[in-house]
This record gives C-alpha cells, structure tokens and sequence, in this order.
C-alpha cells in the first residue's frame, strides 16, 4: 500500500513538474513567436527608404522597435504595430497573423503589394484594422473571427471583388472608398448595428442603397459617391436622424430629394448629391437642417429658383449648385441672394452655368466677408461689371467668365488684394486694363482673354512675382509686348494671340526661366526673333506664326531641349533652317511654312518625320527627307559658275526695274489678299472665327436639308454645308438644345476648343449663338469637313462583291498612320496646353479622317479641364470647372465609369481600347464580349502566340501578290510590328490606372514601330 502510494504521489509529482515546465516552455515559445513574426515581416520588405526598421535587430528587444507597442499586462506580447507613412515597399507577411495578442494594425500609406494576408482573419483580439493607401490588390479576407474589430480602413488601395457578407458585429467605422470593389453594398451591414460611419465611394458598386440601412440609428456619415449604382433618391436614409453627412454623388441617382429632408435629419451637416440625375426644384424643406455646413446638389437638373429661405442655414460654408437649370431673371427670383447675406460663414459659392439672367444685384456685396471663391461664370449675365464684389475683400477666386458683361473693369478690383484667380473670359469688357491689376500681389492666374480690351498692355504688371498664367488673347490690344512681363519670375505661360500688338519681341525674354508655353500667334509683331529666346530652357510650345518677324531663325532655339511645338509659320523669316533645329528630341510639331526660308533642309530629328514637319511656301529650300518632295540641292563647279556670271549680268540690269516692279506687285497682292482674309475673321467666339449667324448656316445647309445630314448624336446633328466667300466645304454641328445636357456639351466643346492648336485635332472654324428662325436658342459649331468621314464607318461599312458582304481595306501601315495621328492629339492634350485636357470619350465615330487618311480627334462634348495637379480640400470634394463625365460604354476607363477623379489615364484606357478595336476589327461590345471577356482580355488571353489567329485577317494578306519567299518575310514582319502595337494597347488598356503608360511615351513608341516597319518595306 505504502508503495503504491509513493509510486501515485511520484507521478502526481512528475506530471506536476512536467506540466509547470510545458507551461514555462509555452511562455517562451509565444514570446519568441511574437517576435519571429515580426523578423518575418521585415524580411518581407524589400525598400525601407526611411530606415523605419533599422532599430529591427538583435542588439535589442523587440518590444523597443520602432512601432511596435508591448502589452503591460502581458510582457512580451505585442498588442500593436505602427508604421504610418513610412514608405515601406514589400509584401503584408501572413505571419502577423501570428501576434494573437495584437489589438491595432496600422500600416496606412506605404507602398504593400500584394493580398492582404488571410491569417489576420485570426487576430480575435484585434480593433483597429488600418491599411490606407497602398497599392494592395485581391479580395478582402473573412474576418468574422476579429470579434472585437472596431474600424476597418482600406480606401485608397485596388482591393477587388465584395465586401465579405460577415463582418464583426462591433465593427463602427467601415471605410473602403478608392478601390475596385464590385457587386451590390450587403444588406447584411444593417445588422451591425454599431456603424456610425460607412465610406464605400469610388468603387464599383451597383443596384441600390439598401433601404435596410434605415436601422442604423446611430449612424452619422454615409458615402457611397462615384459607384455605379441607381434608383430614386433612397428615402429610408431620412430615419437616419442622427446622420450628420451623406455623399450620393455621381451614383445615377434620379428623381427629386424629398422636401422633409430637413425635418427629417435635423442634425445633417454634409449634403453632396453632385453630378447625378436629380431633377424638380431644391426643397425648401432643406433650409430647415440649420446644422448644414456644406451643400453640393451641382451638375444635376434642377429647375426653378434657389429658394429664399436658404439664408436660414447661418452656418452654411459651402455652397455649389452648379451646372444646373436654375434661373433668375427678376428681382423677386434673386431674393436668394438677399438671404445669404445672413450666411456670415459662407466661403464658398458657386451658381456658375446655371440660367442665371441680367444684372447681378448689389446685393452681392452682403454676402458674408469670410467668402473665398465666387463662381458665376456661364450664365446671361450682363451689364456692368457686379459692384457688390467690392466688398468681399477676402476673395481669393472670382471668375465671371462666358457671360454678357460689358463696359469697363474697375479699377477697384485691384484693391482685393488676396486674389489668387481672376477669371473674366468670353465677356464684352471694354477699354483698357486698369493699372491697379498690379496690386494683386497673390495673383497666379489672369484670364481677360476673348474680350474687346483695347490700349497697351500695362507694364506694370511686371510686379505680379506670383504669376503663373496670363491670358489675353482675342483682345484689340496694340502697342509692343513689356519686358516688365518677362521679368515674373514665376510665369509658366503667357498668351497674348490674335491681337495688334506690335514692334519687336525684347530679349529680356531670357528672364523667364520657367515659361513653359508662349502664345504670340497673330498679331503684327516684327524684328528679328531675338537669340536670347534660347536661354528659356524650359519652353514646350512656341507659338509665334501670323505675324511679320524678320531675319534669320536663331540657332540657339536648339538649346531648348524641352521643346515640342515650334511654329513660326506665315512671317518674313529669311535665311536656312538651323540645324540645330534637329538636335531637339522632344520636337514634335515644326511650322515654318510660308517665310522666305532658303538652302538645304536638315534631314536629323524630327525632319525625318515629314508629318511633323510643315515647310511649304518656301520657294527657295532644297533637298531634306524624300517624303517632303523638295528639289535637290544642286552645287554649280566654279569655271561654270565664272563662264555664267557675266550671262547674268546682261540678263539681271535690263530686268532688274522688272523685278522690281514685279515684287512691289506682289507684295501689294499679298498685302491685299492677308487683309481679305483679315476681314473674314472677326471677333465672336474668338477674333480669328468668322461672325456667321443661324441665316447663314441654314443658307448653307439648304435649310439644314436632311439630304445634307451625315450624322446624328445624342445632343446634336451635323450637317455638310458650303459657306464663306471661297466656298468652302464644312461640317456644321446643330446643337439639340431640348435635350438634357446639350447646353453644357456646347459650353465644354467651345472651351476646350478655344485654345487647341494641332494637327491632330479637328479644326475648328468658328462658332454660333443665335435665335434660330422661330425665336428658339440654337447653337452650332463650323468645322473643317473631313471627307473621309469616321473611323468607325471606315471599318465596319461594307460593299458588295456580288452576294459577298465586304469590309473597307484598310493597310497595315494606314492603321499605324492612325494610331500614331491619335497618340500624338491626346500627348498633345495631356501635355502640352495651358492644363491637361482630358477628352473623356475616345472612339473610333470621333476620330475623324482627311483627304490624306490624316486622323483627327474631335467632339470635346464631355471633355474635362484639369488646370492643376493638387487643388485645395474643398475643390477636392467640389468640381467648379467642368461637367459630369459620361463616356461610352466598352471604351470608358473603370475608374471613369465609377465617378472616380478624372485624369488623363482615362483617356489612355480609351486610346488602349481603340487600338485593340482598329486591328481586330471588332467592337468592344461585340456579342463575344460577355461574362467578364472584354477585348483586352481577350486579346491577353491570345498574346503573343495566337494573335495570328484573332487580328483582322486582312493584315496578314496584304502580300498576296508577291513571291511566296517574300510575302512570308513581309508576313513575319506584320506579325512582329502587330506584337509590339498590340503590346501598347494592352498596356494602356491595363484595368489599374497606376499600370497604365502616359501617352508621351505611347506616342514616342508608336512612331518608332511606325518608321521600323515602312523602313522594312
């Protein structure tokens, strides 16, 4: 007994012991976990710009690395991680999945790839889960299993796929805004019933805003902007009661918003249902939300007037009800403008192209002295320039533009001395520009472009040292351009084109290091074209034709390495071409048609581009590129030049008088025939545009005959047309104004077009705002006539070979010709105006073809304006110059159809989609195209090895007519240039923006393949 009961009390023992040393060894062993995990991380990063991780060593405890906090209550165990915004480059490691004791990620703005690991999934004591800004990409893993997690931050990433359908029921913020999500908002979230804020904005979402949501009594912020999702404006958000902002904009929404909307949410702050299809009047139930900070209904189609009872809302900042149908044409319809002076916090307020009508009230001036940006621009506004604005001594923007005003500006404006931007375009301003503009110490950007401002252009402008941009074209200014102008140190871009400005151009321009784009196109401008212009080495575009320059073209303009656009065309040039004109590598665009220019033409650079290059109408240039089809240059031996000299001295003197009457002849012809065409060009749209009225275009039209139609839109119709004194052939497009939407079309073509330069746009001729001939507004836009019509016709017309349906034959080397004519247009648009354009609906039915198979980008109905790379927080969230993007469905980037940012890089997913299109010979939304197939994918699938098998089989036939040796070869060659195309094209068609190429180096590889393959043929 008594042994047996040692034997069972040794056995306790030693299970005791064993026990007491399994559980200091599981101590240890999680301990040391906690910080393998952490080494496993690091291994993980590939970049530690900042060194954030340089502290991740052995010589000390982990518990003392950077970011990284220990819990008190159980050492050694890490309960959170901290490395905010420490550029950090690499892959999540699933081994965090490990530190069981972790209750805060937070590893927002770096640089992760890759998923996010699903072993975090298991972190049951985790609350903060916050990984913003990065570029991580997949699905967002279960994490059911964080029963604690409080906030879940993953905006600004590329997070695919849906929401997961279980997420903790503690969870109060959810925030997944910028990413690539997709499928419908769960209505599961209504049973977490602890969210107080929900941002799912820039997504892919679509169906409707659950109405389950109207459970959530506690929450305050609801954004599901920019998704792709529809119905009337949800009216169970009004249960909300507690919500204090919501954003609907760019979702599709349609109908009207309820009138109790301020009733019902007494404690809303944030109002933002921009770019949508809301329609009716704005309640005036809304003013009864007295808490209302920000108000954002524009781009939509509300009617009526802005109710009066708005100056209710005294805590009201931000104001914008653009781009809406709102009117105000007596004093009773702007008593709104009475009650907002009750307002005392409004700093933001734009009512711009609206129906906006008459004199603006001076009540104006009441509007609350904290008032930072005012935008009226695009109504019928007219009369003198508002008084009121006198008084709003604090305004940093103004704009007034493309309006009726007229009479003078006031010298009073330069009193408002914090004015950043001042905007009064397309208006009647007359007599000169006050002095005091000089005062504005903070001016950046001046706008008095397409006006009737006469005199000089004061000098003492030159003391604006922020100026940035100075715009004042279209104008009947003369006298010579100051040096003081050259002398900003900070002036980017000047445009004083189609003026009478005269004398030579000081070389004092050398002062201007940054100026970037020089706009000094027709005007009387002569002299020599000073050397010193060559020092500007940042310049892009130069823009000198139509004027009377003189001498020889300075071969220190090859010292502009920067340069892209070169023209001095149509002036007195005399002398050879610089060749170091051919040195310049980013030259794109070289006009020097139309001088005297004399001698060999240099065959470098960009002359061995005779596309880019324009030189006719100079008789006395010889040799260069075979493309430019000029005249060898032939060197005579001395004997022979001896044994003809004394021929031409009898010859010379008898007809020297001859000669001389001839020139005298001539220059008067020409002198006549320059102001013939002066005559024709007068100020409308802009002083080079003929003046046509609706009487002219429908003499032109045969009454808009339908015989004469040759294409039709959603907001317009276009019509072939013979108009002005040389009869010329023109497209003429009738803008249907009864449609929704059309105004604000014609307004984005005219301003987007007003400016625009290349030889890969389609030329503009003039513009008309008239009454039509029963008293209806009628609008209509006269463009150069492209005789090969559409390139969308040009691949999918047919003929008939019998009972053979037949496409149009279209080369190879045609199909290059257009993808580099429309690479070129949008390089052009992104890169090289006075702010990048982003056209917004590339297609093959808007490129538009010449005589020459010369491509042509046009309809900039939808195009989008983008004057800086960062704008202020409330132009962030608020757009005050451009309208909704549309686009067309199978060509519209996923970020644009999303109601995302707008950028260039959409335009570059359109040109991927179009380029794909033009060598296949299929449509995008072909019936093939379904299930998640698009045409890039589609082609990805088939790259590189079966392309072969899906270009349009034309281009492999072309040499049916060769030997079999060499059409092999030519074959073979087609199918390597169709490789590396076809490779540009999947590129820029890439569904992530950030993947994407920029067309400046499109273009510049287009050209190359281009010139490869004509050389090899």
């Amino acid at each position: 007994m008594k042994l047996t009961a040692i034997r069972q009390f040794l056995l306790v023992l030693m299970a005791c012991c064993a026990h007491a040393v399994i559980c200091s060894s599981n101590g240890n062993y999680t301990s040391t976990e906690d910080r393998l995990s952490l080494l496993d991380f690091k291994k993980a990063i590939s970049l530690d710009p900042q060194q954030a991780l340089v502290s991740w060593n052995e010589s000390s405890h982990f518990c003392s690395w950077e970011g990284v906090l220990c819990s008190v209550k159980h050492p050694n165990r890490v309960v959170s991680l901290n490395l905010t915004r420490r550029g950090l480059v690499g892959q999540i490691s699933r081994s965090l999945g490990n530190l069981t004791f972790l209750k805060d990620l937070v590893l927002p703005g770096n640089s992760f790839t890759g998923e996010i690991p699903g072993s975090l999934g298991r972190l049951h004591r985790l609350q903060i889960h916050f990984l913003s800004n990065n570029t991580l990409q997949g699905r967002i893993p279960s994490l059911a299993n964080c029963s604690k997690l409080k906030e879940l931050r993953l905006n600004n990433n590329q997070l695919a796929g849906q929401i997961p359908a279980y997420l903790p029921r503690t969870l109060q913020k959810l925030v997944l805004y910028s990413n690539n999500l997709s499928g419908t908002i769960p209505t599961s979230l209504a049973n977490v019933t602890t969210l107080n804020q929900i941002s799912l904005s820039s997504n892919n979402f679509e169906g409707h805003i659950p109405s389950q949501f109207a459970t959530l009594s506690g929450m305050k912020y609801l954004d599901v902007a920019g998704n792709k999702l529809s119905g009337r404006f949800p009216r169970p958000v009004l249960n909300l009661t507690n919500l204090i902002g919501f954003s609907f904009a760019s979702t599709g929404l349609s109908g009207d918003v309820p009138s109790n909307i301020g009733n019902s949410l007494p404690n809303l702050q944030f109002l933002l249902v921009g770019d949508n299809f809301l329609h009716g009047h704005i309640p005036s139930g809304l003013t009864n939300a007295s808490r209302l900070y920000m108000i954002d209904i524009s781009r939509n189609n509300f009617t009526g007037v802005v109710p009066s009872s708005i100056g209710k809302l005294s805590k009201l900042s931000v104001l914008n009800i653009e781009l809406n149908k709102l009117r105000a044409s007596n004093k009773q319809d702007w008593n709104f403008l009475d009650s907002l002076a009750n307002c005392t916090e409004l700093q933001f307020f734009a009512v711009d192209h609206n129906s906006l009508e008459g004199h603006v009230p001076n009540s104006l001036g009441n509007l609350s002295n904290q008032l930072q940006y005012l935008y009226l621009e695009g109504n019928h506004l007219s009369g003198d320039f508002p008084s009121g604005i006198a008084n709003l001594r604090n305004l940093f923007i103004v704009s007034l533009d493309g309006n009726q005003f007229s009479g003078v500006v006031p010298e009073w404006l330069g009193t408002l001395k914090n004015l950043q931007i001042v905007s009064l375009s397309s208006n009647f301003f007359t007599a000169v520009i006050p002095s005091t503009f000089s005062n504005m110490s903070q001016l950046e950007r001046l706008f008095l472009d397409s006006n009737k401002f006469d005199g000089h252009i004061p000098p003492i402008l030159g003391n604006l040292q922020m100026l940035g941009v100075l715009n004042i074209s279209n104008n009947n200014l003369h006298g010579s351009i100051p040096k003081e102008l050259f002398r900003i140190p900070t002036l980017v871009q000047i445009d004083l084109s189609f003026n009478n400005l005269d004398g030579p151009l000081h070389p004092d321009i050398s002062n201007a290091k940054q100026l970037t784009y020089l706009y000094l196109s027709y005007n009387n401008l002569s002299g020599d074209i000073p050397s010193t212009l060559g020092d500007c080495e940042s310049l892009q575009v130069i823009e000198l034709g139509h004027n009377t320059f003189s001498g020889n073209i300075p071969t220190s303009l090859g010292k502009i390495t920067s340069l892209q656009v070169l023209n001095l065309s149509h002036n007195n040039l005399t002398g050879s071409i610089p060749v170091s004109l051919d040195s310049l590598q980013h030259l794109e665009q070289l006009d020097l048609s139309f001088n005297h220019l004399d001698g060999e033409v240099p065959t470098k650079g960009i002359f061995e581009n005779a596309t880019a290059v324009r030189i006719d109408g100079n008789q006395g240039l010889c040799g260069g590129s075979l493309e430019l089809h000029l005249i060898s240059c032939s060197f005579t031996p001395l004997n022979s030049r001896r044994h003809k000299r004394s021929t031409v001295l009898k010859v010379v003197i008898p007809l020297a008088s001859i000669v001389a009457l001839a020139m005298v002849i001539s220059v008067m012809l020409l002198w006549r025939g320059k102001q013939k065409r002066k005559s024709i060009f007068q100020p409308s749209f802009g002083s080079i545009f003929p003046k046509v009225s609706y009487r002219d275009l429908a003499r032109a039209t045969e009454g808009f005959a339908t015989s004469n139609l040759i294409g039709k839109g959603r907001y317009s119709s276009v019509y072939q047309g013979t108009m002005f004194q040389d009869r010329i052939v023109v497209a003429i497009k009738v803008f249907s104004l009864e449609t929704t939407g059309a105004q604000k079309t014609f307004i984005a073509e005219c301003n987007a077009l007003r400016n625009l330069r290349h030889r890969n746009l389609v030329p503009i001729l003039t513009a008309c705002s008239s009454i039509d001939s029963r008293g209806n507004d009628f609008k209509a836009l006269v463009y150069e006539f492209m005789p090969q019509g559409d390139l969308h016709v040009l691949l999918y017309s047919t003929r008939y070979d019998g009972d053979t349906s037949i496409h149009s034959s279209i080369t190879l080397a045609q199909r290059l010709s257009i993808v580099v004519d429309v690479a070129d247009a949008l390089e052009y648009l992104h890169h090289n105006n006075q702010g990048t354009i982003v056209h917004c609906d590339l297609k093959p039915s808007n490129i538009l073809l010449d005589e020459t198979m010369t491509a042509h980008v046009g309809d900039f109905g939808l195009a989008r304006f983008r004057l800086d790379s960062a704008t202020s927080c409330v132009s962030d969230s608020i757009s005050t110059s451009s309208i909704a993007i549309k686009g067309t469905i199978g060509y519209v980037a996923p970020e644009c159809a999303t109601g995302s940012e707008i950028s260039s890089t959409g335009d570059v997913y359109s040109f991927g989609i179009v380029l794909l299109e033009i060598f296949l010979r299929k449509r995008p939304t072909d019936d093939m195209f379904k299930d998640g197939l698009n045409i890039a994918r589609f082609v990805e699938m088939n790259f590189p090895d079966r392309i072969s098998q899906i270009v349009d089989p034309e281009l492999l036939e072309e040499e049916h007519a060769l030997s079999q040796q060499t059409s092999a070869a030519m074959k073979e060659k087609s199918l390597e240039c169709l490789l590396l195309v076809l490779n540009i094209g999947l590129r820029c068609a890439n569904p992530s923006p950030n993947e994407r190429m920029d067309m400046r180096e499109v273009a510049a590889r287009l050209h190359g393949i281009k010139e490869a393959y004509l050389r090899g043929n």
